[in-house]
């Protein structure tokens, strides 16, 4: 194992765009599923995100954009003055432990269920049903409903929607907003020619199916300015279905990356693999995604720790982020530091109620770096 001297620049301070971080470990988005049916955050968020703050940059757990963006129960919202107070509460936390907090902008388009929406079906670029399984009230699981086509009138509202999230992220005191367009929901089902079959101005040429997701980034970037914005995308990802991947994910996702680095981003952030899966960074050309768009990139997936040591010593990515060795690690910086042991997470606790699998996970003792 490496010394931690030897190789220091995963734990040296940057910057991802206009946010000034402590070191170039990121806590990566997590569903928990502890927010109220009216997706307010609990109030054991505030603790659960400050015992993380040590994180150079805390990306949020995924946040529902409108009532209509919403897939699973119980995930918090970003667009009432209800959610945006118990934001508020949270970001105080984080920063006053000393850390950086971005809001994740989430919108699942068809992975979601008619449960949800009143007995309406979700909506989605075309009318294909999605894969796997959602999470109800009932906190029960269902497959996802059928999906309707959206009209192409309704799209602007949409747009509205991520442009009063951004807003209510502000005023919760973020740090910036991160726009979710990976894992196979809204933004990446207008991405792939497998789930976008549409004829308009937001289907069909790659150029069409890029429209909506960077009119997305450019709405929310005017609220916050680009360099307080990042995009998170994810091109190998079959989540929500076994629908095959993009027909030249190469191709799309170094366009869609050189169109997002035009507009001056704060960073792009990058699963690689198969969400929850291994790394597969060798299997596709990510560095050209990297070059492509021109900024700070985060690398995402399954990284340990001498795996993130490399990417940032070789400048394969800027930043690493880390998301299941977050849940039973809240001072997972300091074990990654002194290259301690890390806590195994208890899986069935990653998702429901309580503070049982979610604030009571102890940091380390004292500890002294390994040789």
């Amino acid at each position: 194992m490496s010394t931690v001297s030897s190789s220091p620049n995963l734990f040296s301070p940057t910057t991802v765009g206009a946010i000034r971080v402590t070191n170039r470990i990121v806590m990566a988005p997590l569903t928990r599923s502890r927010a109220g049916a009216d997706g307010v955050p609990s109030p054991l968020a505030i603790d659960y995100y400050r015992q993380r703050a040590s994180a150079g940059l805390i990306i949020s757990e995924a946040t529902n954009i409108s009532a209509q963006a919403r897939g699973y129960a119980f995930t918090p919202g970003i667009f009432t003055e209800a959610q945006v107070a118990a934001w508020r509460k949270i970001t105080d936390a984080v920063h006053a432990a000393g850390g950086k907090i971005v809001n994740q902008l989430w919108h699942v388009g068809r992975v979601s269920h008619a449960d949800l929406h009143g007995g309406e079906p979700p909506v989605a670029p075309s009318a294909i049903q999605a894969g796997e399984l959602v999470y109800l009230e009932s906190r029960t699981q269902a497959p996802p409903s059928m999906p309707r086509a959206l009209r192409t009138d309704e799209i602007p509202l949409i747009l509205q929607d991520y442009k009063h999230a951004a807003q209510c992220a502000l005023e919760a005191g973020f740090d910036g907003v991160e726009v979710h367009s990976a894992n196979g929901y809204l933004l990446e089902q207008f991405v792939r020619d497998s789930t976008n079959l549409r004829s308009d101005r937001y289907g069909g040429s790659l150029e069409n199916r890029l429209r909506f997701p960077l009119e997305v980034v450019e709405a929310v970037a005017e609220i916050w300015g680009p360099h307080r914005v990042g995009v998170r995308l994810s091109p190998l990802t079959r989540s929500a279905g076994a629908i095959p991947l993009d027909s030249d994910p190469q191709a799309t996702y170094g366009r869609y990356a050189e169109h997002l680095g035009e507009l001056g981003l704060a960073y792009l952030h990058c699963v690689e693999g198969q969400t929850r899966g291994a790394n597969e960074a060798s299997g596709f050309d990510f560095k050209a995604l990297h070059r492509a768009f021109g900024g700070r990139y985060i690398a995402n997936n399954s990284y340990d720790r001498q795996m993130a040591i490399d990417a940032v010593a070789s400048g394969h990515a800027d930043l690493v982020s880390f998301g299941r060795p977050f849940i039973g690690n809240p001072d997972l910086v300091e074990r990654l530091r002194l290259g301690a042991p890390l806590a195994e997470a208890d899986r069935a606790h990653y998702y429901g109620e309580g503070a049982e699998g979610y604030t009571d996970y102890p940091a380390l003792g004292s500890l002294t770096p390994t040789a």
